[in-house]
């Protein structure tokens, strides 16, 4: 008999037969559970081929595998730095007892900072006269200094005065292109017996930039009290960080200078400052700067610049010429102070440097840069000082004194 033939609901016929040619499983749906239900529902949702959709889960679980293998590693190797660094500075602090124990005992006590980088090494000497009340600080050289500019050396020079007083600050020439000066120089300081147990010499290391602000290297500071005054000391010291109470900074000016000997000409071009002390009660300054000559150490001529309204970093571009002669230009001064203008009260000075013959570091080079390269302008960056530190250094008198020959005239005149 065909089998579309076969009757489905005769009893005891072929009812087994009819469940053998079943197209449907009644088993199928029943062994999946129901989380396996809703994967199998989410793919098939999916408008991706099922070997795609494994490889990006494949992939996603690597990265995450990968991140975590990160972090592990980054965590061990802080782990590591931090029990170097503490070793470091247990050795540093075993080393320090032994070379400083002469002059300052309590230098551990005293916050430098991290001493992370070596910054070299310094060879002074100290001596006190106290028959004239003058300390006398020597800087002998330098060696092992840390390299700033790009080509792997620079160009030291040290920056001397007594804390906390500060009013007089000395430098030594500069030295280029090297890690180990040799300046052999001396500074006299006057200091009674009361002031030297309560003063600190600050040595301080810098590389001269002529362009841009200098970078300090390193510095010593020496508490006098700790000293024994009975023999002159000499000795090496390491180079420490800069110390966090540093003195106020008073800002930088930049300006040119050109002399003209045959055209007895002197041009001061004031170009710009910066990072100058706020003055007024809002944050800001209206800082102008006042340029003055002094000839024999007399005040001779003087010109301004304007006025800049509410800025700390004022750019100018102004310039001013002088007739100066050559014979004159030995004995002239060059004062340069920066001043914060005030309508209602008296204006105040925010920062003063000097140049001349006989001024000292930066001011001195800048100055003997000019008369070696006549006709030519030359500009440098200047740190600002207090007008305090540049008066007592200067000492200028008021005014010019009237030569013979006018007051012959202006007699003569009266007589008639």
């Amino acid at each position: 008999m065909p089998s579309h033939l076969i009757p489905t609901a005769k009893p005891g016929g072929y009812h087994s037969t009819n469940l053998t040619f079943s197209t449907s499983s009644p088993y199928t749906n029943t062994t999946l559970s129901p989380a396996a239900k809703f994967f199998d529902d989410l793919l098939s949702r999916i408008p991706l081929p099922r070997w795609a959709v494994y490889a990006i889960f494949g992939a996603v679980i690597v990265l995450i595998l990968i991140i975590c293998l990160c972090i592990c590693i980054i965590c061990c190797c802080r782990k590591k730095k931090k029990k170097k660094k503490v070793k470091q500075d247990n050795a540093k602090m075993l080393n320090g007892k032994t070379t400083s124990a002469l002059i300052q005992s309590d230098v551990a006590e005293v916050d430098y900072g991290s001493t992370k980088d070596a910054r070299g090494n310094m060879q002074y000497s100290l001596e006190y006269n106290a028959a004239l009340s003058e300390l006398i600080v020597g800087i002998k050289q330098a060696k092992n200094l840390k390299a700033v500019d790009l080509g792997g050396t620079s160009d030291p020079y040290v920056k001397v005065y007594i804390s906390p007083d500060k009013t007089k600050t000395c430098e030594t020439k500069v030295f280029r292109a090297t890690l180990n000066p040799v300046f052999n120089e001396h500074f006299t300081f006057q200091l009674s017996k009361s002031s030297l147990l309560k003063s600190t010499v600050v040595m301080k290391v810098f590389d001269f930039n002529r362009f841009s602000k200098h970078e300090i290297i390193g510095e010593l500071r020496l508490e006098l009290c700790n000293v024994d005054w009975n023999h002159v000391i000499e000795e090496w010291q390491e180079l420490a960080e800069p110390s966090k109470f540093e003195e106020d900074n008073l800002g930088e000016i930049c300006f040119s200078l050109r002399f003209v000997p045959t055209a007895s000409k002197l041009t001061v071009v004031i170009l710009e400052a910066k990072n100058l002390k706020s003055m007024d009660v809002g944050g800001s300054s209206d800082p102008y700067v006042k340029v003055q000559l002094a000839l024999d150490k007399r005040k001779w001529k003087k010109r301004k610049t304007s006025i800049k309204k509410k800025s700390l970093n004022p750019y100018y571009n102004e310039s001013f010429t002088f007739d100066v002669t050559f014979q004159q230009i030995q004995r002239v001064h060059l004062i340069i102070s920066v001043w914060d203008h005030d309508a209602v009260s008296r204006n105040d000075a925010m920062g003063k440097i000097f140049l001349g013959c006989d001024a000292t570091g930066n001011q001195l080079r800048h100055w003997a840069d000019m008369l070696s390269n006549p006709r030519r302008p030359v500009a440098q960056w200047h740190t600002l000082l207090s007008a305090q530190q540049v008066n007592s250094t200067l000492t200028l008198k008021k005014k010019l004194p009237i030569p013979s020959r006018l007051v012959g005239t202006s007699q003569l005149k009266h007589s008639k």
